[in-house]
């Protein structure tokens, strides 16, 4: 498990007439998003995402929430709802229906448009039902409104789920701009209908409930945006998430005012677009983009790259491009634009693409030199005003590390929810809907589902630290040949090294006592391979860590003759 609770045993059988909240992801982190509900034996899932790795996760592609709680019960799921399109919210989609394909999956145009584009890529056929803003729908005893909300994507949607429990209201991810883009404003209004029938758990969006004050309009960036193509005597290349719509919006835009063709480069940058261009949530002058293959019979001041990369994840275009591993090489005089917010842990990745495209000759602009970037969650004052609008009679902050969720309670309380109906829970806590009252009744697994390649769960945490000790400290293989009737050794023991640091030579010193401790082994009597190993490991690892103080992985090969 990522998130042990010793303190809470296994929740007892859900009672009747009450819902049964559990987060397999999304609480006490930022992505994994994954919410299931249960009213009497039926289940009804919020999202289901995935979180990208760290540094100390080598080797591994993606995080999966953990099915398990669910496995045995995927028959009981009524359906799948999806609040938007971002990969933390429906990148583990795929993973799951391949344990049950017909799962219904719920969401806007946009959104089922991007998940049945990642669902081809995996030769899956999903069952779909589209849903508006305004629109009501019933599945199973679960009775869902869905509200438009205003986030850094379109169509995303909040969920108000009405049951004989009680009502809930999701708000998914959401900010409040009050100019956005496409004109579409978070549905403040139905959530005051809504909280004046009465919400007896609302679940809120707390990424940035320890900023203050109100959101600034993406509209504003516009005029940066405009800056800096001012500025730029050379090729311009924008980073942002391939699904930030908006942002792309505003740099064909830009670049149409500035007469400069644009090239989408990256996968799932050029896929996105063209389902977002199809659909008519982008808007592209007919003769504004170019192949990236035309690139090169333009004039460097008249080229515009729209990029993934943002995040200095390290196979994407812009990273291979600051590595010069990438067809377009980065030259002297280009302008490259970090179009996005950090996600916590990518820092040290983000300033090393900075280091490198700056080594080029490069002028970086990102977040933290001009307004290129403004966040699609709501701040501290926003928040406030939804829990003053809505008035719930409990609150559970969702979406988000342990300080923005601490940060969101204290909110809540501020606002007059009552302390012991304030609801701080994590990843795999049980919380009960009873009587208009949530309360914490326990605990299951929900811990991290490693994807690595093809594998999905194979990779578990000791196999990371024996990855993170390889990559740090290398290893040290001893190979030795026994007698397999007496166990005495037959000839003298070979090491090999790779990533010590430690000459092969200087081994020389070790093997003498290692014969020695093996000689002893055998006149009493020890010949098993694993006491002979674990003899083997124990004496060169101390040898090595008061020599070298280091601490590599000892590896024993005992051959049985």
């Amino acid at each position: 498990m990522s998130h042990p609770h010793p303190e809470l045993g296994p929740p007892p059988p859900l009672g009747a007439g009450a819902l049964r909240v559990v987060a397999l992801g999304g609480l006490g982190e930022i992505g994994r998003n994954m919410t299931v509900f249960e009213y009497d034996g039926r289940l009804l899932i919020i999202d289901c995402g995935v979180l990208f790795p760290e540094e100390e996760q080598p080797g591994v592609d993606l995080i999966l929430p953990d099915f398990d709680y669910i496995r045995d019960r995927l028959d009981d799921v009524e359906a799948l709802v999806l609040t938007h399109g971002h990969e933390d919210h429906i990148g583990a989609v795929p993973f799951l229906l391949r344990e049950r394909p017909d799962i219904p999956l719920v969401g806007s145009r946009l959104t089922l448009a991007l998940l049945t584009a990642k669902l081809g890529e995996h030769r899956i056929k999903p069952e779909t039902v589209q849903v508006s803003e305004g629109e009501r729908h019933s599945f199973g005893i679960f009775d869902l409104e869905f509200l438009s909300v205003n986030h850094s994507i379109p169509d995303a949607l909040a969920i108000a789920i009405r049951t004989p429990a009680g009502t809930l209201l999701h708000t998914g991810d959401f900010k409040m701009d009050q100019l956005p883009l496409d004109g579409r404003l978070t549905d403040l209004a139905g959530f005051a209908r809504i909280g004046g029938e009465g919400v007896d758990l609302l679940l809120s969006d707390s990424t940035n409930a320890e900023v203050p004050g109100f959101v600034t309009s993406e509209r504003d960036i516009s005029a940066v945006v405009d800056d800096v193509f001012s500025q730029a005597e050379q090729r311009i290349i924008v980073a942002c998430f391939a699904s930030h719509i908006h942002r792309v919006q505003q740099v064909l835009d830009a670049a149409k005012a500035h007469g400069r063709k644009v090239a989408f480069v990256g996968r799932s940058m050029v896929r996105n677009m063209n389902i977002a261009r199809d659909l008519g949530y982008l808007t592209v002058p007919g003769d504004l983009l170019v192949d990236v293959k035309e690139l090169d019979e333009l004039d460097s001041g008249d080229a515009v790259l729209i990029s993934t990369g943002s995040q200095g994840e390290p196979m994407s275009a812009l990273t291979r491009m600051a590595n010069r591993d990438h067809q377009i090489r980065i030259e002297e005089g280009d302008t490259v634009v970090l179009a996005s917010s950090l996600i916590p842990g990518n820092e040290n990745s983000v300033n090393r693409v900075i280091n490198g495209l700056t080594r080029w000759g490069a002028k970086v602009v990102h977040k933290g030199n001009a307004l290129v970037h403004v966040s699609g969650h709501a701040p501290a004052g926003e928040l406030m005003y939804v829990l003053n609008m809505v008035k719930p009679r409990n609150v559970l902050p969702v979406h988000g590390e342990w300080r923005h969720m601490r940060a969101h309670a204290h909110l809540a309380r501020l606002t007059g929810v009552p302390e012991d109906r304030v609801v701080i829970a994590e990843d795999g806590v049980v919380v009960d809907l009873y009587e208009s009252r949530a309360r914490v009744v326990g605990a299951v697994p929900a811990g991290y589902v490693y994807v690595d390649g093809a594998s999905v769960g194979d990779v578990t945490e000791p196999a990371l630290k024996d990855r993170r000790i390889l990559g740090e400290e290398g290893f040290v293989s001893v190979v030795i040949a026994v007698d397999s009737t007496s166990g005495k050794t037959l000839g003298e023991p070979e090491i090999h090294t790779r990533g010590a640091g430690i000459d092969v030579e200087a081994y020389d010193e070790v093997i003498p006592k290692l014969q020695e401790s093996l000689e002893r082994a055998a006149a009493d009597g020890i010949n098993d391979p694993a006491q002979l190993r674990q003899l083997v490991r124990r004496g060169v690892g101390r040898w090595v860590n008061e020599t070298y103080r280091r601490r590599p992985m000892i590896v024993p090969v005992i051959i049985e003759v």
